[in-house]
């Protein structure tokens, strides 16, 4: 089922959204957006790895939780869930990071000030990415998050790009600004190709088809960038895959995530999967689909998982299950379902939870989990299509 929105509804919902983030989020987003009015874009390519089986434009990274075997050192990986590798090669994940915070945050400040300095420099970061041959990261993952003596690369890999999530977002309003007709067109295919990736190969379709935050991973991605690059179709795809595959077979009757719950981190993982899903929801806002509204007939929908979340979003010590194998004190940030939630749902105190929670998190584990950074983005005028 899909409920269409009254282009007023999702109108003043956007407005009220963007007036609450810009009094908020002002003095934040300009101070670091000066900060990196200073930094170099830097991609992958200033990064090569002798560890890649790629070349030097292939995005390469590591799986996590897959460390040497004690009893067989010289031999493949093995798994120890939710303990991260910290030998393991990261440089390209690194510098994607580095992006999705810097470029958003420089359009941010563009949109608060129309400063054009943070829109040329925003523009950048994009050429450097997705136009320019020298420096552009090829549009697959195929070497994403492999393991040492048993794959060159994963459909799991899929998520280590969930940090262009909020970059296809900025590159919508700042593009039409700043880049020409042809690096326009260039920066449209280079998502296009990407989006086709994700959606025909093997990695990608088995990511779709995961059974856990994966899939929503995934689907979090493909909304964003066929929104970008005018692809109805597939937003429709996702909206049918929230409201018939991920709440039917990933929410509890409570609002919980079992899936996550049962992980060796089910604090973060609730967290991460719950922050997910509220964001595809309002990826989807304006293609008329109010996944907000929407819940199954025993009311599980976003608003039953924000409902389920709260008091532990509130105080983590309240939390009833196993804590978190790593990280666990470093929890909660500022949650965007939260607030998400807190407009749609009427949640006043969801709300103003958000705005007291940190939003800008140091932990590199939390960090690397957290690829929404800059509400603001997803309420302004200028990027909705």
């Amino acid at each position: 089922m899909q409920i269409a929105t009254p282009r007023l509804f999702a109108d003043s919902k956007a407005k009220s959204g963007y007036g609450l983030v810009a009094s908020t989020d002002r003095q934040r987003i300009l101070r670091a957006a000066k900060q990196y009015l200073a930094l170099k874009p830097q991609t992958i390519t200033s990064f090569p790895s002798s560890r890649s089986p790629g070349g030097l434009h292939d995005f390469f990274s590591q799986a996590d939780y897959f460390w040497p075997n004690p009893a067989n050192p010289g031999g493949p990986y093995i798994n120890k869930d939710g303990q991260s590798n910290p030998d393991n090669f990261n440089d390209h994940r690194k510098a994607m990071i580095a992006l999705s915070i810097r470029m958003p945050a420089l359009t941010g400040a563009w949109l608060l000030t129309r400063d054009p300095r943070f829109g040329r420099h925003a523009a950048d970061h994009l050429r450097a990415w997705f136009i320019t041959p020298a420096t552009s990261m090829n549009p697959d993952l195929e070497y994403a998050q492999g393991v040492v003596g048993v794959s060159t690369g994963r459909s799991y890999g899929i998520i280590d790009t969930l940090h262009l999530v909020e970059v296809a977002r900025a590159a919508s309003i700042i593009a039409p600004k700043f880049l020409s007709a042809g690096e326009q067109k260039t920066l449209q295919q280079w998502f296009t190709n990407y989006l086709h990736w994700m959606k025909t190969s093997t990695k990608g379709t088995t990511e779709r088809d995961a059974h856990n935050n994966h899939a929503v991973c995934w689907a979090l991605q493909a909304s964003e960038f066929a929104r970008l690059i005018g692809d109805s179709a597939t937003r429709s795809e996702i909206a049918l895959q929230y409201t018939g595959i991920f709440l039917p077979n990933q929410m509890a009757a409570d609002g919980s995530f079992p899936q996550e719950l049962a992980r060796t981190k089910p604090y973060s993982y609730s967290i991460f999967n719950f922050d997910a899903m509220a964001m595809i929801c309002q990826s989807l806002l304006d293609s008329g689909h109010d996944l907000f509204a929407f819940a199954l007939p025993d009311g599980r929908g976003i608003c039953k998982g924000a409902d389920f979340l709260y008091p532990y979003l509130k105080d983590r010590n309240a939390w009833p299950y196993k804590k978190d194998i790593e990280h666990f004190e470093s929890l909660p940030v500022r949650s965007p379902g939260l607030l998400f939630t807190g407009l749609a749902c009427h949640r006043e105190e969801n709300i103003k939870l958000w705005e007291r929670l940190n939003p800008d998190p140091t932990d590199p584990e939390i960090i690397r989990n957290y690829p929404v950074r800059q509400p603001l983005l997803w309420f302004s005028a200028d990027a909705r299509a």
